[in-house]
């Protein structure tokens, strides 16, 4: 009995593997093909430029002949995205073979080219789900990093991604946490918020960003017989240190990040080893006084940092206002 469960392991892991492999073959040759069916539609338009109608003629005229002689796949709408599709990713060797035609189609919707290029790598670099890339689309990820960079660190993001090398590289503010439904509810207690942080911790360590583990909850400390309770602990395996995340119901105070700094020299003395870096701290609230921030830190600090968190996604007017102020 033991040797055919090895045997229908092996089997299985074989065939799994095999069907990943045909799936990201069959995936590839679909986005190449839709590649070339954009080009020839685009450049043809380009021939017939003259003719204002041309376009959506030639459009609804290939539609009508494909799907007359293939089964669907060639609406009018479907040939469009193959056009925007060349017209957005004209360099075929900057397509990127991880993605599916179903990424590609919701990176169509972004239509600024800094932020479209950045939703391109980061799905590629982190292996986002179409569901992923939508809710990072929606959350406004790239804005909100960006809004914390200057001009030159803004076009990096939009050639190279996310680059983390140091710990505000990898603070957001604000945190979107709209998928803790909390919404609607009209009261709700921290012990509330860290509930549902857990019962929704993939998703949490998604809006956290790259290279974050979970550790523990309500890590207790204690200091001179008195007991006290770290909200959330993480590690950052890019940083190569641990991250204490508190959570603030309401306005944040001095008193707070007082006691987080705390938390933050004791994991310093007690529980980071030597190869480790220093610890960072997060304070995690709903309303923040960056005044009250600035004269409660050092101005050396770069390990506490205090940020919002808002439990509905952002307005994308707004944070795209900033933006181009920024630009």
């Amino acid at each position: 009995m033991m040797n055919i469960h090895k045997t229908y392991s092996r089997i299985r892991e074989i065939f799994d593997v095999a069907r990943a492999k045909t799936y990201h073959t069959i995936n590839t040759v679909i986005v190449k093909t839709y590649w070339e069916i954009g080009r020839i539609i685009f450049e043809e338009e380009q021939q017939g430029k003259l003719r204002a109608d041309y376009g959506s003629y030639l459009i609804k005229e290939l539609s009508k002949r494909l799907c007359g002689e293939y089964d669907g796949g060639f609406s009018e709408q479907s040939l469009r995205n193959m056009r925007q599709f060349y017209s957005y990713f004209p360099i075929r060797s900057a397509v990127r073979s991880e993605l599916s035609w179903t990424h590609y189609r919701i990176l169509l919707h972004v239509h600024d080219s800094y932020s479209r290029n950045f939703y391109l790598i980061e799905t590629a670099n982190n292996q986002w789900s179409t569901r992923e890339l939508e809710r990072q689309i929606n959350s406004m990820l790239y804005e909100r990093l960006a809004l914390s960079k200057d001009k030159k660190q803004i076009l990096a993001l939009s050639k190279k991604g996310q680059i983390v090398e140091k710990p505000a590289d990898i603070i957001k503010d604000p945190y979107i946490l709209e998928f803790l439904n909390l919404k609607m509810q009209p009261v709700y207690t921290e012990s509330d918020l860290e509930s549902r942080l857990i019962n929704h911790l993939k998703q949490f360590i998604f809006e956290l960003g790259k290279g974050f583990m979970f550790v523990e909850r309500q890590k207790r400390i204690t200091l001179d017989n008195e007991q006290f309770y770290i909200d959330l602990v993480f590690y950052n395996r890019i940083l190569r240190c641990f991250v204490l995340i508190e959570l603030k119901i309401g306005t944040l105070t001095h008193k707070d990040l007082g006691q987080l700094q705390m938390y933050v020299n004791y994991y310093d003395c007690e529980i980071r080893s030597s190869e480790e870096n220093p610890t960072i701290g997060i304070l995690l609230c709903s309303h923040k006084k960056d005044v009250i921030v600035k004269y409660t830190l050092p101005q050396e600090n770069s390990t506490i940092f205090a940020s919002q968190y808002r439990l509905v996604l952002p307005s994308k007017k707004r944070l795209e206002k900033k933006l181009r102020e920024l630009l």
